[in-house]
């Protein structure tokens, strides 16, 4: 077995930040959804793709999704509240986060438009990248690239309608394209946006003395999913009763505690389907799960795939 491997990777995978108030995203209107009484949750967020729309909109509430985020403002400007900031995007610009921070696009300028991509996690760890940046974005940074080039804006446009094809070969084209334009950004330079503004906290998080708790229970299955942890481990982390736990962490998030705990190990086991030569089995076990049995039914519940055709699909030739 390979676990030195395996935990090499989850150094980077298991950084979760401020995960207490997720709901409807404007910028999914093209995937599946699930609504309970106050929140969306998208169903099949580890796609490799694009969104249909390109005018900016509003989003209603703070949401978050487990791709990687890639927006290009093709006119305007658009404002994100984004991990407890104000950060503004402007027209020629490129913004680059992890869905998992929480966010929002609180406002925008008239006719604004973007091009917005979305890239499975898996995909983006098996990105010829380097670890600086990949490390970042996996740590919660906003990143926009310190040169902008004339040929981005029809770069974007191409690969949003690529993506929107359907086509499997000019994904891999667009995948390998993007994975050379990181490796520009990498090259030339990068900011954080976060720290080009101050905290400016979002409606959901004002009033909320329990932020912190919710946060640190979130934080704790992030960084112990892979362990054998309980409903009851993750209540007393934040310092509460389980069955008001469950509760209050399912009106934050949308998800069960437990489901929480089973989403963490999938996500990090589909990036190491990817990202290493590990035995699947190992990879199971690794990742939290006691019985490989257990591990393929949900594997296959989440991403309607076997983890074998899985990574065979995303390491296909081009």
């Amino acid at each position: 077995m390979h676990f030195p491997l395996i935990f090499r990777h989850f150094q980077i995978i298991f950084p979760y930040h401020k995960i207490f108030a997720f709901s409807s995203p404007f910028l999914h209107r093209n995937k599946a959804v699930k609504m309970t009484s106050n929140t969306t949750i998208v169903l099949d967020d580890h796609c490799f793709c694009a969104e249909r729309v390109l005018e900016v909109g509003v989003m209603p509430t703070i949401h978050r999704h487990s791709q990687f985020e890639i927006n290009y403002l093709l006119d305007g400007a658009m404002t994100y509240w984004f991990d407890g900031r104000e950060v503004t995007v402007e027209a020629g610009k490129t913004a680059i986060f992890w869905g998992m921070v929480p966010h929002q696009l609180i406002r925008h300028t008239p006719h604004a438009q973007f091009v917005c991509l979305y890239i499975p996690a898996a995909i983006f760890v098996s990105l010829h990248i380097g670890d600086a940046l990949r490390s970042a974005l996996f740590g919660g940074h906003l990143v926009e690239p310190l040169v902008a080039y004339e040929t981005d804006g029809g770069m974007f446009r191409r690969w949003r309608e690529d993506l929107l094809s359907k086509n499997p070969h000019v994904e891999d084209i667009v995948r390998d394209e993007l994975s050379a334009r990181l490796r520009r950004i990498d090259r030339d330079g990068w900011r954080d946006l976060r720290g080009t503004a101050g905290t400016a906290l979002g409606s959901a998080h004002r009033g909320s003395p329990q932020a912190h708790r919710l946060e640190a229970m979130a934080r704790f299955i992030g960084e112990h999913s892979h362990e054998d942890i309980s409903v009851a481990d993750v209540a007393a982390h934040g310092g509460f009763h389980p069955n008001y736990a469950m509760t209050l962490f399912r009106n934050a998030t949308g998800l069960t505690i437990s489901q929480s705990i089973a989403r963490n190990r999938l996500d990090t086991a589909q990036a190491l389907l990817v990202s290493s030569d590990d035995d699947i089995a190992d990879i199971a076990f690794a990742v939290g799960y006691g019985s490989l049995s257990r591990f393929y039914e949900a594997f296959k519940a989440r991403f309607d795939m076997s983890p074998a055709r899985f990574r065979r699909w995303h390491r296909a030739p081009t």
